[in-house]
Parts: structure tokens; sequence; C-alpha cells
């Protein structure tokens, strides 16, 4: 679909499931060279490579990344750039979350999503914006936050606190680069169904009852989301930067306010 993406390279984190693997698949159709990293699960990884390395010419490599150690995700983006020549777009998507009544919450919890979720953002952004001002290229970058950086959730605190950062993060970021044609956004999906999420629709009841909360009447699947980072990540949203793209279906618009007459 954007013909401009072809022969660019990715590097996504968290690429071996959900919203990660999407975007990685997405990519790889679009013509684009793909790294990825992921946190366990090798056998996953590698099997999300030899399905896709089949000879298209683009190619997709991964490579193990805890995205809280500073030094392993400048090891994934030198060896992106290593490998492909260059990177175009740095898609911040490894995150993790977990319900805990706030009360309840140790700060080693807390500081475990934090330390993913917004300092692993962090990381992964400077280290492209290095590369985009040593080769001075206008590249992209693409965080993945969540509808949670706008609506409070009970038991994540830690969670809304770390996609809340990462919305501020972005725009600072965007604001401080925008003079040189850096982009960084970000998409906040609402409900989706990925594998973090599978607690919420562990029964048909439940993925119904998650369904209705959705003000469109259905919870998102992975591809409705790479679909965003496909055009966040081409020319054609060249004058987008410092914007979040909520994709949630109606989650933030007050869903208890529905017009009863289409309910």
């Amino acid at each position: 679909m954007y013909e401009d993406l072809k022969g660019k390279t990715a590097l996504v984190t968290g690429g071996s499931s959900g919203i990660g693997k999407a975007i990685v698949k997405r990519y790889h159709e679009e013509g684009m060279n793909v790294m990825f990293t992921y946190h366990s699960g090798d056998d996953e990884a590698n099997e999300i490579v030899d399905e896709l390395n089949d000879g298209s010419g683009a190619s997709v490599a991964t490579m193990k990344c805890d995205v809280t150690e500073e030094q392993e995700v400048v090891d994934a983006v030198r060896q992106t750039i290593e490998k492909f020549g260059g990177l175009d777009v740095m898609v911040n998507n490894a995150g993790i979350q977990k319900d805990v009544p706030s009360h309840e919450l140790s700060v080693d919890e807390f500081d475990k999503v934090i330390n993913t979720n917004l300092r692993g953002t962090f990381i992964g952004a400077r280290e492209a914006l290095k590369h985009y001002l040593d080769t001075d290229k206008k590249g992209s970058i693409i965080n993945i936050s969540s509808v949670h950086e706008i609506i409070p959730w009970p038991h994540y605190a830690h969670y809304t606190a770390s996609k809340g950062g990462v919305k501020l993060l972005t725009q600072s970021l965007a604001l401080e680069y925008s003079g040189l044609g850096i982009r960084v956004n970000n998409i906040a999906p609402g409900s989706v169904n990925t594998p973090i999420n599978e607690e919420f629709f562990s029964t048909p009841e439940e993925k119904e009852g998650a369904d209705d909360f959705v003000p469109m009447g259905y919870v998102a699947e992975p591809e409705h989301i790479s679909n965003i980072a496909a055009f966040m990540a081409s020319e054609q949203s060249v004058y987008i930067t410092g914007q979040t793209i909520v994709a949630d279906g109606g989650l933030s618009l007050y869903p208890s306010h529905k017009n009863p007459e289409y309910d």
C-alpha cells in the first residue's frame, strides 16, 4: 500500500507476539527489512523469521533483548544498522502490565513496569535519534502507548503512569527534533485481542463482555493496530508529529453515554 516503505528498515521491540508481531508482518508485506526483538520464547521468534524470509526481497531478523537493560537496546539498534545498512523506523512496542491493587503494589513491581514501558521506550527512541542525527535522516519513531494514557485504570497505577509518561515523552521529543524532519508519534490501542490481555478473554462470556464494553461493539485484532503503524511509518503521514492516534473503538468517548437509540 505504501510504496515509499519498500526497502526501508524498521526495528520493532517486543515483536514476537501480539501487536508487535502484527507490525513486523505488516512491515514485511510493505517490503521493509525488519529486525524485531523478543524477551522470551526463542522458538516463537524463530518461527516468525522462518515464515517471513520467503525470498520476497525483504529480510526479517530477530534478537533477544530486555529493554530494561540499556546496553541490550543499544546493541539492538547497532545490530539493525550493521545488518541492514541503516534504520528508518523505530517502533517501541515492548511492554508489560499486571493487575495489582495500589496499596499492595511494591516498589519493585512499580519499577519493573516503569522501566519496561517508559524507560525502555526512552532508550529505544534515544538510540534511534542518535542514528538519525549522525546520518541526517528524517526518520520516524513510533511508540506504542495505550488508551490508558488517557483513561485511569484501578489496579494498574504503575501501567497508567508509564503510558502517561510515554505520551509526554513522545510530545517532548517530537517538539525537540521537529525542525530536523524527525517525527515522533504514539499509537494508543484500546482493548486488543493479544496474549497480554488473554486473561480478559479467557471464556466466551468474558470475550462477549469485553466486546460489549467497546462502543463499536468488538475488541480489536492486532492487525487493526499494525495498519496504523504502516501509515505512521510512511510518507503519507509526513506532516504528523507529536500526536497520539487513539485506536480504541470509541472506548475513550465515555461509553456509558452511548445513544440508547442505537444500543
